[in-house]
């Protein structure tokens, strides 16, 4: 009787056969992708799962349309406050129903093919365990031969696309695995954040209060983070000169709070984590910014509802309880800073007037209206510091104080 012949077969990953024809890796590119460091083992999530699905599925419409001879194409969102919507209700820019749409032809054909393969190695780095900066995807693609990048602003773009087909199905870059290189903004204050170790997987307590002068930074990811905390709210602060004056005199120890340092328009890591400790703890978000037309049209505008440009995004990244803190016109005339103000650019009047006449969220809220065409009768703008007129330490023993007394009198 003859013998048997043992067969030794490799483990493959799990997938379907469209998908492996459209969109696999060259081995020598999957080995590329992955790392040598120790990172903890892969454990795949509902979104993980729901991000390889939708990768797949848009793989096995391409093949199909391919093999019945017709051109394939890909739908996508436009991006733009011309398809967004707001109501007070939901609390953010809603994406339209706008789309365009990319068909494979020969003049497409580059595009097309850079898209699937950014999608390929998204697939690939969930199944790693891993990520990839928007700058090292660009720098990916420099071994894709004729379909290679030829400058950062083709990957970024089309990443912003996929990002935009994936929001369709309640996915965002961060599931893509396609992170910013910008961190985070700064913490400090009443919070411990539950972390993970990479290699292990094991949880890390990090204590917000325990940096001295310094403070906790958000990394480029934070669905995964957990928080422990007493705080009655959150004030997320544009300026990190403010951030370090109250935090160096631990403004979050007497008003027991937590402090955000923003650094201008908060990027998407610093939004996404002030969005989930705000729900998940059910505490109250201020904000705390210059009284410019930039400082609240478009830093805590984005904050607060999100851009018609991320449109797409806006439902995971705003913080549709945020409220203005200030400072606000009225504030000028508060607390008397007239001498301490700066005239009005043309910039800054053209920036009011549009917000004024373009944006949904000011054209919603009465309130709005009437407090930036109070700006604009002032023709003044007044930073955060110009509240040291009073005294360096004027801000934590008067300012804040007397507003977080008369919260109702926030601006929406």
């Amino acid at each position: 009787m003859a013998k048997k012949k043992k067969v030794v077969r490799k483990k493959k990953v799990a997938r379907s056969k469209a998908a492996s024809d459209t969109l696999d890796l060259a081995p020598e590119e999957i080995k590329a992708t992955g790392t040598k460091g120790k990172r903890a083992a892969a454990t795949m999530g509902p979104l993980d799962l729901k991000t390889i699905s939708l990768i797949e599925k848009t793989a096995l419409r391409v093949k199909n349309s391919i093999e019945k001879r017709i051109l394939p194409e890909l739908k996508f969102p436009v991006r733009s406050l011309a398809n967004v919507s707001y109501e007070k209700k939901t609390g953010y820019f809603e994406l339209g129903k706008g789309r365009k749409s990319r068909a494979l032809s020969v003049n497409t054909v580059k595009g097309f093919a850079q898209t699937l393969r950014l999608m390929s190695i998204s697939k690939e780095m969930i199944l790693n365990n891993d990520f990839a900066t928007k700058r090292e995807a660009y720098y990916v693609s420099k071994n894709w031969g004729e379909c290679k990048f030829n400058e950062q602003t083709e990957s970024d773009s089309a990443m912003d696309d996929i990002e935009a087909l994936a929001s369709l199905d309640g996915l965002s870059r961060e599931q893509l695995r396609y992170f910013p290189e910008e961190h985070g903004g700064s913490v400090a204050g009443n919070l411990t954040v539950i972390d993970r170790d990479t290699e292990t997987g094991k949880p890390i307590e990090i204590d917000c209060t325990a940096f001295g002068t310094g403070s906790y930074s958000i990394p480029h990811s934070v669905e995964h983070l957990k928080f422990k905390t007493d705080a009655k709210f959150i004030i997320a602060i544009e300026t990190g000169g403010m951030f370090q004056r109250l935090n160096n005199h631990k403004f979050w120890k007497i008003g027991k709070c937590i402090l955000v340092e923003m650094g201008g328009v908060p990027t998407r890591a610093t939004r996404r984590f002030i969005r989930r400790l705000a729900d998940d703890k059910k505490i109250p978000v201020y904000c705390f910014v210059d009284c410019d037309p930039y400082g609240i049209a478009n830093i805590y505008r984005t904050l607060k509802v999100g851009s018609g440009n991320a449109a797409h995004i806006n439902k995971f990244f705003c913080v549709p309880q945020a409220k203005y803190l200030g400072v606000t016109p009225q504030d000028i005339t508060d607390f008397k800073l007239q001498d301490a103000t700066h005239e009005l650019q043309k910039v800054d009047i053209k920036r009011a007037k549009d917000a004024l006449k373009n944006d949904p969220f000011f054209k919603a809220h009465k309130p709005w209206t009437q407090a930036i065409n109070q700006l604009l009768k002032m023709g003044v703008r007044a930073e955060q510091q110009a509240l040291a007129k009073w005294g360096l330490n004027f801000v934590i023993d008067e300012y804040l104080p007397r507003k977080l007394k008369d919260k109702k009198s926030f601006l929406p």
